[in-house]
């Protein structure tokens, strides 16, 4: 047995797709209103990666971007801010040279994003140069086509070296559960990236497949916690792809909350990837439409 199968083999990996959806569905309807309060909605405000991924993104956008970040820490001083500015590597520098707010992570899709379909040379060398412009953070994806052939090898080989390359900056690798579909994909996916030193796992990039649901955020979860019981390491969850309400995002909060427990909800091991979730969560704080970003 090779040592993927074999780290497979220690867990479940054997799920039903349906069960998942009545269990994910089960924790929602038992949990939401609970916790669809103000309270929550800060804390999830302060988790979100704040995002723009957009192809007319430019030196003077992210700047702009970057600048209601710092102007959102003065005017909003009982709100916590964004965990992370999220863009493309070459929009990095234009982060670093205008944030002023020493808390928040810089973070950058790298890797051969958003397909990972090209060189592993050129994965690392990406992912090197935004770590060297100031990336803080490294969002990379699955090589879905690897893993679907079931080339564990290759596909936990090209993380590992992906992972060297961060240095000292977080590795979250986004497994694409829109391409992976199923279940006992989404646990197995979870697993060998968790495996090969990812420091999150993220459901989704947004871009060519279906976004994040409630059940492979579920799935991914009970990952995380499986890994945890076995070896004491806390992994992060990052949920991403078509969070845009306050209500979305709430349901994503009781999921993780049900399943890893509430010393996960903090920005160092849950993330929301958004771009307009940022808006709505501040507008129902307040009570009132606010369009900050």
């Amino acid at each position: 047995m090779n040592p993927y199968n074999e780290v497979l083999s220690k867990y479940n990996t054997n799920l039903n797709d349906e069960k998942v959806a009545a269990a994910t569905e089960k924790i929602i309807r038992e949990n939401f209103d609970r916790n669809n309060c103000q309270e929550v909605y800060k804390t999830i405000l302060g988790c979100i990666d704040l995002t723009s991924l957009r192809t007319e993104d430019n030196d003077k956008s992210i700047a702009a971007l970057t600048k209601r970040v710092n102007d959102f820490e003065s005017e909003y001083l009982e709100l916590p801010n964004m965990a992370a500015i999220c863009v493309f590597p070459n929009r990095v520098e234009s982060v670093r040279m205008n944030l002023e707010v020493s808390d928040i992570k810089i973070a950058a899709v790298a890797g051969g994003f958003p397909s990972a379909q090209t060189l592993t040379e050129v994965k690392v060398a990406e992912v090197a140069l935004a770590v060297f412009d100031g990336a803080d953070e490294i969002d990379t994806v699955l090589p879905v086509g690897d893993f679907l052939a079931e080339d564990y090898d290759g596909m936990c080989q090209e993380l590992i070296e992906i992972k060297g390359s961060c240095r000292e900056a977080k590795l979250k690798v986004i497994l694409e559960t829109g391409a992976l579909k199923s279940a006992s994909n989404i646990k197995k996916a979870a697993l060998l990236a968790i495996y090969s030193g990812t420091d999150f796992i993220k459901t989704s990039t947004g871009k060519n497949y279906p976004g994040a649901t409630l059940e492979a955020a579920s799935v991914m979860c009970q990952a995380i916690k499986d890994y945890f019981d076995k070896t004491g390491t806390r992994i992060g969850f990052k949920a991403a792809g078509g969070i845009a309400t306050t209500a979305d995002a709430v349901k994503y909060y009781t999921v993780v909350e049900s399943v890893l427990g509430k010393e996960w909800l903090n920005k160092e091991l849950f993330r929301i990837g958004a771009s307009s979730l940022a808006n709505r969560l501040i507008s129902d704080i307040a009570g009132k439409e606010i369009a900050f970003f």
